[in-house]
Formats: structure tokens, C-alpha cells, sequence
């Protein structure tokens, strides 16, 4: 097919006028194509419209983007529109993806094995950043596999496609969004995408994400014989059920024993037992509670935020094979109550120091950090830079301190009352009972 553009094609941006030469074709979809190119220099990328689809409306409604500005880096933002007299139609410029953020797809298909610490990573920063997006009266109506991107080393995401965007509860118009991640009111055709049904459609790619595995399609796929648009309806729109809903067990995931493709749940049942309480009650809520009540039963992206950061701060690791686990203290709550065995291995978990600070716990591994979050409450969910970071005694290798990487000093107290100042650049080794005043925060060594 031929493209819209040829390399070295020279389109002007409308409101500044400056020139955007095109380069290379980097893909097409419903819409447009998609180039890399040079805005003053710097690399862009640059989508350009289908005639039937560059229409007055959508102009207009790049526009309204454009000026509002994107809610936080992770989004890739129109920056401003384009065209050209000698080009029908428009398009836009955004920021150019690295090569290093890889597609969700990449996960789903397993190409890619990121850690959990990237996972959960990845979820701390989609939640806030819809957070953001929702906080300025918008609407992104089309959150799926598409349409974000991640380090799989790091968990840092990006969220493209940004030109769907819309005033939360504006006129129709536009995209529904993706099958299977559409809300079940979009998909019996009962309401038009909004804040709420993005919702629905995060908490979908969130269990996407941990679970390999779509929340709503098990059991009840054994007696289907084509995944066609009908039964889809069925399964997402006209009769939703989680697969570990509580109170209904019609369409429970089931294992590859009973179904060999594993498209049932079978992943599902793997992975949900690894998270703690915690994670399993709000994906509870999201596919029970938010499929009956649009307005009030679904998990907020705070909700999300505040989870994502508490699984963050559960891992730890196997003393045996190195696998990433979670602390899960509900389960520990009863007397003489041990931590589950390791999921990779299912050898005993050994409990590494950890410190509360408030209501948050940190698990204190060999490459944990604490960030201003933690200590601080004016400063919450800021990970921009540590304030302390686990370390090793240079002469003495089996003790583990924490050292603070802060500009502020810390005072250590230990159990039989003695104090101690911690200059920044300084370490306190880790004891059970010891207690470190951070400033503005208190916290605890435990085990």
C-alpha cells in the first residue's frame, strides 16, 4: 500500500510554523500512518490522518490536547498539529518512543520475562498517570495492550494513541474502545466511554498484566466453540464473571488438565495465589463490584496507586533460587502463622529485616531503597531520588546497614535507649527494635 508521505517530505507545525521533515514509515493503523521525524533538530514522531478520518472534529479536538498539555512525562502528548499545502489532510507531532520500551503484547506473548519489581513498577506508574489524566477532566476511552509500552527492565511505562483523548463526558464521538477491555455497560451498548469505564478497562489491563490472563474468560469458554464477537458480548457485556468470583464459580479459572490450550485460566491460577490478600481483594471488587456498579463499584486508580506501591514494597526474594516473592502480612497475622512456601521452588521463605514507618512496611532486601514516600507525607509518591538504600559492612560482609543517601541526618535509637546521629553518607546496621527518626517520619527495624 502506498504511504500518505514520502521521506523528506516537509510539513509545517500550525502553531509555531516551524518545518517537520519526515523520515522513516514506522506503521499504519485505522486512522492514520505513524513516521519518524525531525522538529528543529530533534527526532519526533509523526502521525498523519486518513482523509476520512482527518475531520473538522478531530482537529479541533487535537487542538483542545495541544493547549491542555499532557498530564505527567509518561504520556506521549500531541505537541502540536501539522500540515501542508501540497498534502491532504493534517496529523500531529508527538515525542519519538525509545527503543527500549517494549509492547504489552511482547508480555502476553511471552517474548519478553520482566521481574515482578518491573510489573508492579509499571502499575505504580499507569495508575498515576490515568490518576493525572482524569484530575485534568479527561477521558482516554481506549485503555489496552495497544496502547502502552514499557521498559521491561525498569517497569517505566509510556501510553501512546493520546489523540482518542476527550473531555470526560463530552458529546459521542469517536473510539469505544477494545474489544475485551471495554466496559460491560460499551459493550451491551448502554453508555459511551467516560471516566468510569476507563476504570474498568485499567483494572482489565492490570490483570492483564499479572495474571496473563483476561478476569473474565474462564470456565464458561469450554462450552464455546468460536471466540467470535457474539460470545465476547456474552462473556464481557451481557453476562460478566470473574473467574475467582467468591460467590459464583460458573466460570472459574481451571487448570491445563482440564483445559490443554490454557485459555480458561490456567495462567491465572498460577499467579493469583503468588499475591497477597491485598492485590487479590481489589481485583475482587474490580470484576464483582465494578461490573454491577459503574458509578461506585470500581477500584479507583489511587486505589491501584496506593496497592501498587505496597506490593512494590512486599517483595523478597528466595534464599534458595533468588525468585521474587511478597510479603503478605494478613496471612501472617495469626500466632505461629509462617510465610508460604516459595512459588518457584517451594522451599521455606526466610523473612529479610524490614521496617515500618507509619502505616507502610518496606521489606529490606540487598537492593532496597526508601524514597521521600516513605518518610515524608508531604511527599507522597514521590520516588524521584532515595533517601536511603540498603548496604553492606565494606569489612564486615554479613553485616547489612542502611545507609542514608539524603542531605538530612537521621537519629537512631536503640532498644536499651542509646543514640546515635546518622550524617548523610552514614549507615546504621540493621537491628531488630532499632528505631530511626527520619524527620518527619519514624520507622522500625523488624523481622
Amino acid at each position: 500500500m502506498d504511504q500518505v508521505l514520502t521521506p523528506k517530505t516537509v510539513v509545517r507545525t500550525d502553531s509555531s510554523g516551524m518545518a517537520c521533515e519526515v523520515g522513516q514509515f514506522l506503521g499504519g493503523g485505522g486512522q492514520g500512518e505513524v513516521y519518524r521525524a525531525r522538529l528543529g533538530g530533534k527526532p519526533v514522531a509523526l502521525k498523519w490522518y486518513f482523509l476520512q478520518t482527518a475531520t473538522p472534529e478531530q482537529r479541533v479536538a487535537l487542538e483542545i490536547l495541544v493547549k491542555k498539555g499532557p498530564p505527567n512525562d509518561k504520556f506521549l502528548w500531541p505537541i502540536d498539529t501539522a500540515s501542508a499545502p501540497a498534502v491532504s489532510g493534517f496529523g500531529y507531532v508527538m515525542p519519538l518512543r525509545e527503543t527500549r520500551y517494549k509492547s504489552l503484547f511482547d508480555l502476553m506473548k511471552g517474548r519478553i520475562d520482566p521481574s515482578f519489581g518491573a510489573l508492579v513498577t509499571a502499575g505504580v506508574q499507569l495508575a498515576d498517570s490515568f490518576l493525572q489524566l482524569h484530575a485534568k477532566g479527561l477521558c482516554y476511552r481506549d485503555i489496552s495492550f495497544g496502547n502502552v509500552f514499557f521498559d521491561p527492565n525498569t517497569g517505566d511505562v509510556l501510553i501512546c494513541d493520546n489523540d482518542n483523548v476527550t473531555i470526560d463526558g463530552s458529546s459521542p464521538g469517536g473510539v469505544l474502545g477494545t474489544p475485551d477491555f471495554m466496559a460491560p455497560e460499551i459493550v451491551r451498548g448502554e453508555g459511551r466511554p467516560n471516566s468510569h469505564t476507563d476504570l474498568f478497562s485499567l483494572a482489565v489491563l492490570l490483570f492483564y498484566m499479572f495474571h496473563v490472563q483476561h478476569p473474565l474468560f474462564g470456565k464458561r469458554l469450554l462450552n464455546i466453540r468460536c471466540l467470535d464477537l457474539p460470545a465476547r458480548t456474552k462473556l464481557c457485556g451481557l453476562e460478566p464473571i470473574f473467574i475467582f468470583d467468591p460467590n459464583d464459580r460458573s466460570n472459574e479459572a481451571v487448570s491445563r488438565s482440564v483445559d490443554p490450550m490454557g485459555e480458561a485460566g490456567a495462567n491465572a491460577l498460577k499467579y493469583w495465589k503468588i499475591y497477597p490478600q491485598f492485590v487479590r481483594n481489589l481485583f475482587t471488587k474490580a470484576f464483582t463490584d465494578g461490573i454491577r456498579d459503574a458509578q461506585n463499584g470500581r477500584v479507583r486508580e489511587s486505589e491501584w496507586r496506593a496497592a501498587m506501591v505496597r506490593l512494590r514494597d512486599s517483595i523478597l526474594y528466595c534464599p534458595h533460587c533468588g525468585a521474587e516473592n511478597f510479603y503478605d502480612a494478613d496471612s501472617l497475622n495469626a500466632p505461629g502463622a509462617k510465610p508460604a512456601p516459595c512459588w518457584s521452588c517451594m522451599k521455606e521463605i526466610i523473612l529479610p529485616y524490614r521496617i515500618r514507618i507509619g502505616r507502610n512496611v518496606v521489606m529490606l532486601n540487598h537492593d532496597s531503597k526508601l524514597f521521600l514516600h516513605h518518610v515524608d507525607d508531604q511527599k507522597m509518591y514521590d520516588f524521584s531520588k532515595p533517601v536511603a538504600e540498603v548496604t553492606r559492612h565494606p569489612a564486615k560482609p554479613s553485616i547489612w546497614g542502611l545507609k542514608n543517601v539524603s542531605t538530612e541526618k537521621w537519629v537512631g535509637v536503640a532498644t536499651d535507649g542509646s543514640v546515635k546521629d546518622v550524617e548523610p553518607g552514614r549507615a546504621v546496621p540493621l537491628v531488630i527494635g532499632l528505631k530511626i527518626n527520619f524527620g518527619r517520619a519514624e520507622g522500625e527495624i523488624r523481622r
